[in-house]
């Protein structure tokens, strides 16, 4: 899992290749982001005399804290290419501020 920030947001990567995207649950609390999610493949080979399936399950849960205070009700997922991406965005207190310095004669 890759988290990092940009100046307005903070961006998590995660690689779910195999796993149904529909089936991940995301929440963020507290400014921690959990996922969670199960996965299944069943393979079913039938040859000859012989007839054999496989089914592969697991489930997965994963909490993150983030590195600063963000806005969790206007987060964003999307999955593409096997990895999923949520961005969220920065509480206002946590973006950086810029200050000018005032020069006096």
């Amino acid at each position: 899992i890759d988290v990092y920030q940009t100046k307005d947001e903070v961006v998590v990567e995660a690689p779910l290749a195999g796993i149904d995207p529909a089936k991940v649950n995301i929440s963020i609390e507290n400014d921690v982001l959990t996922m969670e999610g199960k996965s299944e493949h069943k393979s079913e080979v039938d040859e000859k005399n012989y007839y054999r399936q496989e089914i592969r399950s697991g489930s997965f849960h994963r909490s993150i804290a983030l590195p600063v205070s963000v806005d969790g009700a206007r987060a964003k997922a999307a999955y593409e290419k096997g990895i999923l991406k949520i961005t969220i965005p920065k509480e206002e207190s946590a973006k950086p501020k810029s200050v000018k310095v005032e020069v006096k004669d």
